[in-house]
């Protein structure tokens, strides 16, 4: 993973332009969430509640996959110079440990009084959408 930020500006980005990004969710990942955040939830934590629920498995706490959109604006656009004002997401398909996902954002629309756009969000797991919403990001410049 590259540890620099991109740093475009609001004239840069183009409505339709697409940014993506895969990661592999880690139980490890799991477990640093749960110790930051206080969600022992089992449905996230406990193995046998995970296989006796309709998942059959532990599912991943999906605010930590939705996180990944913070990982898509801070790192790939619009990048350092911006200051995320909002993010909707709608939970489609669960994701377990271990799960390659990616991560993919679609600049949908752009306000140029106020320079901030609008950015489909979207993450896929074996080409199929598990989390969908909208992220809306103001330029810093």
């Amino acid at each position: 993973m590259n540890n620099k930020a991109a740093c475009l500006n609001y004239q840069d980005i183009k409505i339709g332009e697409v940014y993506k990004f895969t990661r592999q969710i880690t139980q490890q990942d799991v477990n640093v969430f749960v110790k930051l955040t206080g969600d022992f939830n089992p449905l996230h934590t406990d193995e046998i509640y995970g296989q006796k629920s309709k998942f059959g498995n532990k599912i991943v706490h999906g605010m930590l996959v939705g996180s990944l959109f913070s990982t898509l604006v801070g790192m790939y656009c619009p990048g350092e110079k911006c200051l995320y004002l909002s993010q909707a997401l709608c939970f489609k398909k669960p994701i377990f440990p271990n799960d390659k996902v990616k991560v993919k954002g679609t600049v949908m629309n752009k306000n140029d009084s106020v320079k901030i756009i609008t950015i489909k969000t979207e993450i896929f797991k074996n080409n199929i959408l598990a989390i969908s919403g909208e992220a809306k990001v103001s330029f810093l410049e």
